[in-house]
């Protein structure tokens, strides 16, 4: 329980841990308040044992409880405040520390992580710490203390007696371990099991237009279900395994009770003790344990509180790329690798790249499919730091520079496009927040889309759905280059961007492209043979290597792979469907 208690502790920041600190000492304090009951109820059984009952007495006591009723309500408010405080803060900036810490970390830790879990920690997780950590820490602590605090008035009237309770609360927090070590098995499974519901789910509803068109509704509704399922049995296992626990506590603090009982009858009998202090001792027994037992209904819950911090500092321990460059502006915007390799997961992508693309010119990267050339883009604008050789922009490694300095220097615009659940205004200055109204507009015509935008109902303050499912394929990539519009970027980096584009949208795109690109550093990862003609130079990479290198006259004139592709391409446009 402490060592859970201090990583708690050690998750919130210096200011929401100190809040917490705060109600802990002031939980003493209300335990203190809540042990005067005693003393109100010693004053009226004195008088009725002296049989000297006057209004003195009564106001006495009843001026203590008063005093013990309004200490415990005016402390009770101030440290729930200071709980909710410090663990909606604690939680909300921790969605913030894991969001900053997710933009640094290498783009390969998210092909080995499923969405599942970032979602799961950074929703279901971080929610149940809100809720449930400071007020289970809260209610753990509170119980212990108000228990130590009514043993203390016990051992004031009857040591035998305290010494009965401590047995008591010695075989409790046994049955407390136990109950830890029952959960540890079990919390495991019920987080994966969380994680993998929402993984399902949010896979079921991305791929539902593929399901059904290749009718797999129901081999994907199982995978959905069994992940349901799992769940379900996770939050069973779990209460099944504290249960039964959480009974025999319940039943170690009636028995105790009930021995304290009878050996205060007993003492009294038997002439030990006074029946001033039996009488008392009777009382103490049904108060002692009764933050125990609301504490012990708490409990199984420390084991997930420990597991929802370690699932979190996982995300945040990660490995993030140095970002600690200097904050400069590029002395020009060439773009050269010096024997680049780099791997994932043990298998060689990138094998002794060396190029330069001089600023202002186009750069086309073609090749088979698989072959680095994704790849070797996002090295270029460091989503990955490269295993050998270096990366240079304006001859400085890419690593000189601050990650935001060196991220103003590029703009991109990818196959698949992912708008926001936001207004088209907002996700066109997505870059930009403060821009204009009139910049927005300006960048929008530029990118060819201001005309389909005032057809819609609310024009630019129109909600799109997330990821942009109210926009057709092309709508939403000239939504895309209006925001690198925007943001106005000198080198731009352009991933198959017309690659599933409809004939008629291909022209407005392509208008799109060229106002985007003008005076601009350009390197396109392209398979269509007028998108890559025209380049200042092609690279051809193949297995992770410079396979060709050249202009499209040049690379045409010897066999090889690209003369391969410009043949394969020209065929497949001359492929007609025979007359019957």
């Amino acid at each position: 329980m402490i060592k859970t208690l201090k990583a708690f502790f050690d998750f919130c920041d210096k200011t929401e841990s100190k809040k917490l600190k705060t109600a802990m000492i002031l939980g003493v304090f209300k335990a203190l308040f809540s042990g005067m009951k005693i003393g109100a109820i010693a004053v009226i059984v004195q008088g009725f044992l002296d049989k000297n009952m006057t209004m003195q007495n009564i106001w006495m006591a009843l001026g203590i409880m008063l005093v013990s009723l309004a200490g415990q309500f005016f402390i009770s408010l101030k440290t729930t405040m200071l709980q909710c405080e410090a663990g909606y803060r604690t939680c909300a900036n921790k969605r913030i520390e894991i969001a900053e810490h997710l933009r640094y970390v290498p783009m390969g830790f998210f092909n080995q992580n499923s969405l599942g879990n970032i979602t799961n920690v950074t929703t279901n997780t971080m929610e149940g710490l809100a809720d449930i950590a400071t007020r289970v820490v809260m209610i753990t602590t509170q119980g212990m203390l108000t228990t130590a605090v009514i043993i203390l008035f016990i051992f004031a009237f009857d040591v035998r007696i305290a010494f009965i309770a401590l047995a008591g609360i010695l075989v409790y927090m046994i049955c407390y371990s136990l109950m830890q070590q029952f959960t540890k098995g079990v919390a495991p499974f019920k987080h994966k099991a969380d994680e993998n519901v929402v993984a399902m789910v949010i896979e079921f509803v991305q791929g539902i237009v593929e399901v059904k068109n290749y009718n797999m509704i129901e081999k994907s509704d199982k995978r959905l279900q069994d992940a349901i399922t799992n769940k379900r049995l996770g939050d069973t296992k779990l209460e099944f395994a504290v249960v039964p626990i959480v009974t025999i506590q319940n039943v170690v603090t009636k028995v105790t009770s009930a021995l304290m009982c009878l050996a205060s009858l007993k003492f009294y009998f038997a002439g030990t003790m006074t029946l001033f202090n039996c009488i008392m001792m009777l009382i103490a027994s049904f108060m002692v344990y009764e933050s125990l037992d609301m504490m012990s209904s708490f409990g199984a819950l420390m084991r997930n509180i420990n597991i929802s911090i370690t699932k979190a500092n996982e995300i945040l321990n990660i490995e993030s790329m140095d970002i600690d460059g200097a904050d400069m502006t590029p002395a020009s915007y060439d773009i050269e690798l010096k024997n680049v390799e780099f791997a994932y997961e043990n298998k060689k992508i990138i094998d002794g790249v060396s190029l330069k693309i001089p600023q202002k010119t186009t750069a086309a990267i073609v090749g088979p499919s698989g072959g680095g050339k994704s790849t070797l883009c996002n090295l270029m604008a460091r989503f990955w730091d490269v295993d050998g050789g270096e990366v240079l922009l304006g001859g400085k490694n890419v690593k000189d520079y601050s990650f935001d300095s060196l991220m103003k220097n590029f703009s991109f615009v990818f196959q698949s496009v992912y708008l926001f659940e936001d207004t088209i205004a907002n996700n066109i200055r997505f870059g930009e927040p403060e821009a204009s109204m009139d910049r927005v507009i300006e960048a929008a015509k530029q990118a060819r889309c201001h005309d389909f935008i005032m057809e819609l109902p609310d024009g630019y303050e129109t909600i799109i759905g997330e990821g942009g499912a109210s926009l057709s394929g092309g709508e939403k990539q000239r939504i895309s280059i209006a925001r690198a519009i925007m943001k106005d970027s000198p080198i731009i980096i352009l991933d198959e961007a017309t690659a599933n584009v409809d004939p008629e949208n291909e022209a407005e795109l392509t208008a799109a492209i060229e106002a985007l690109t003008r005076e601009k550093t350009i390197i396109m990862i392209a398979h269509r043979l007028k998108t890559v003609q025209h380049a200042d130079q092609i690279f051809v990479i193949n297995d992770g290597r410079i396979a060709q290198q050249g202009t499209h006259e040049q690379l045409v004139a010897v066999d090889g792979i690209y003369k391969n592709f410009i043949d394969s391409r020209k065929e497949a446009v001359s492929w007609k469907v025979a007359k019957s």
